[in-house]
């Protein structure tokens, strides 16, 4: 079943993901169910009201996280990184969830690192840019880092651009699965022209997207990208209009979560794979995952499904 969300237009008159939706809440060892929205603080899973930078919702095997900052256009503070990385965890760790969206509050998907809360110290967690005493430890653990988490998640993901993407938030944005963008949203790989360079995985993502030459226009001039152009470079899967943005983007999700999810998991696992191995290590590789699925009731539901010419119900198993 495809799930149609309301929008609710901004003052800027871009659409937010919306909705009364069934959220699974946990508290400890105890688990609840109730309703609200994307956009509701009280979906916090757990955070005070003051912290939710990041809100999580699921609905029909598709969990939405909202970057929840649109005051100052979902720029990422240190605190935000770390609900990021919570939550995609979650996600991927939750059988009932298929697929991941990412988005964001307000005018923009995320305009980057937010600055304003790095200059000001080590608070914000990444570290003072204000100059003077070193306040690093001399060394980074990165594998919690969320473009680190992201790319290591089995479950498919689709970052639905809600309008501009910017330093940090592009590289968020390029290392999901599928990209959507809404038709004015703009792509800003502005690193060269803040004398820093995409140190969120860019520099890995952007040439095995559209090719070293066309990566390194793109990175060593910092021109702002719109949405068409990001489509005819191959950076975003599909643009809309505004009006059928949000809709658009969860039937893509329902439609990949109405699949068979270990074999949904299993194939990006060996996408992901193959970016390192040769084709013969891949083609063993894939015959070693093919085997368990073989024998899931996921499998015997599929074929049945089929020559009973029906739409086939996945558990999961």
């Amino acid at each position: 079943m495809l799930l149609f969300l309301p929008l609710v237009w901004t003052q800027a008159g871009l659409p937010e993901f919306q909705g009364a939706r069934i959220v699974r809440i946990v508290h400890g060892e105890c688990e609840a169910l109730r309703f609200g929205t994307v956009n509701d603080p009280n979906l916090s899973h757990g955070m005070s009201s003051g912290e939710t930078e990041v809100t999580y919702d699921v609905a029909d095997h598709v969990a939405t996280l909202t970057l929840n900052a649109p005051e100052r256009m979902n720029t990422i503070s240190g605190s935000m990184l770390q609900q990021i990385s919570e939550l995609l965890l979650r996600a991927d760790h939750d059988p009932d969830v298929r697929c991941i969206v990412l988005t964001g509050a307000g005018r923009a998907f995320c305009a980057g690192l937010d600055l304003q809360a790095q200059m000001a110290g080590p608070k914000g967690g990444l570290g003072s840019l204000g100059g003077g005493e070193a306040t690093f430890s001399g060394e980074f653990d990165l594998r919690n880092a969320p473009p680190v988490v992201l790319h290591n998640l089995d479950t498919p993901t689709i970052c639905a651009l809600n309008g501009g993407s910017a330093g940090y938030g592009l590289d968020l944005a390029l290392g999901c699965d599928i990209r959507v963008a809404v038709d004015s949203a703009k792509l800003n790989p502005g690193f060269a022209k803040r004398g820093i360079l995409p140190e969120s995985g860019g520099t890995w993502l952007l040439p095995r997207m559209v090719g070293y030459a066309k990566a390194a226009e793109i990175a060593f001039t910092g021109r702002t990208l719109t949405a068409a152009e990001a489509l005819e470079l191959g950076l975003v899967n599909h643009v809309v209009s505004a009006d059928e943005f949000a809709a658009r983007t969860m039937a893509l999700a329902n439609e990949i979560a109405a699949n068979a999810p270990l074999a949904v998991r299993a194939i990006k696992r060996m996408m992901r794979a193959a970016e390192t191995e040769t084709f013969e290590q891949n083609v063993h590789h894939v015959f070693l995952q093919l085997l368990p699925l073989l024998r899931t009731g996921d499998f015997t539901e599929g074929v049945t499904a089929f020559m009973e010419k029906r739409d086939p119900e996945f558990q999961g198993r």
